[in-house]
């Protein structure tokens, strides 16, 4: 195989894991949620939602991640000057941050399974957005690789940041809104 393929193969593996690392919080505010409902209720839904939340960490999450680790590895194994250039740097340090939210992301997924909700679903609604981040920072950094100054980049990360925590503020001001009429 050739460097193309591992990269073809890379972006396929990479799009899976960030599908699970979407839609996995999503779960857990659905679940988190449903705790509010009657016990008749609430059971079959935290039923529902553990057999998904397993299935979707077994059987997408962690593979995904793995398959995306090692296809990264073997690019750069491929091309091992990448590790001397700084946007490279930079990449692996937000590839570290997120297999760290993928970890914290599943003892939440478990704290969760056992009946201890810490976390509000708007908490768990911010957490989600955390991968967002992530993922614009990555490919921003891969695209333009030096071509962008670092305060720029710090900068838009941080303005980035805040329009998505706005958006989540504004979103749940609306559903206040609609839930006290």
């Amino acid at each position: 195989m050739t460097y193309l393929h591992f990269k073809a193969l890379h972006i396929i593996f990479v799009v899976s894991w960030f599908a699970g690392l979407f839609y996995m919080p999503r779960l857990l505010v659905y679940h988190t949620e449903a705790q509010s409902k009657i016990e008749a209720a609430r059971e079959v839904l935290n039923e529902q939602f553990i057999k998904m939340e397993k299935l979707l960490w077994n059987a997408i999450m962690v593979p995904a991640m793995w398959m995306t680790l090692i296809t990264g590895s073997i690019m750069i194994y491929i091309t091992p000057g990448w590790l001397s250039q700084g946007w490279m740097h930079m990449k692996l340090t937000f590839v570290l941050g997120l297999i760290v939210y993928h970890f914290f992301t599943r003892k939440l997924i478990l704290e969760i399974q056992k009946g201890h909700f810490r976390f509000s679903s708007i908490q768990l609604r911010l957490w989600n957005e955390v991968a967002t981040i992530f993922l614009f920072s990555i490919v921003f950094l891969v695209v333009l690789k030096n071509s962008v100054d670092w305060i720029w980049g710090v900068l838009g990360l941080i303005a980035f940041a805040v329009m998505i925590m706005s958006a989540v503020r504004i979103v749940k001001k609306i559903r206040e809104k609609k839930v006290s009429e």
